[in-house]
């Protein structure tokens, strides 16, 4: 069964700006863009690396590992692996794209509100 739980105040993140945060033993990723917020699992499906220390670029987080990208607002795969067409290929016969998961986020009175 899932809640909503308070991570934080809408004045900690500026617009197009993301941080790493950890709730309820899930280790998700925060990022504001626009005037909305969005959260999803913070960990790359492809190698484990933290998506809050990639690269935000309008609504899509670049891995810092190896260069997978994603949508944040619905966690889908917008590119798996950065670099050749063969490293592409190897790269999803080890291991298929997974896309992240999302989590619902609502903002009351200044709070940021995460479902978990």
């Amino acid at each position: 069964m899932s809640s909503l739980i308070e991570v934080g105040e809408t004045s900690e993140l500026q617009d197009g700006t993301m941080k790493g945060i950890t709730v309820k033993g899930h280790e998700i990723l925060l990022a504001k863009i626009g005037d909305k917020y969005y959260a999803t699992n913070n960990r790359c499906p492809h190698m484990g690396g933290k998506l809050s220390k990639g690269k935000l670029e309008g609504i899509v987080v670049t891995c810092p590992l190896h260069g997978s990208q994603f949508d944040l607002s619905d966690g889908r795969v917008v590119r798996w692996l950065k670099g050749s067409v063969i490293l592409s290929v190897v790269g999803r016969v080890l291991k298929s794209p997974r896309k992240l998961t999302t989590y619902n986020v609502n903002i009351k009175d200044g709070r940021i509100m995460v479902e978990v």
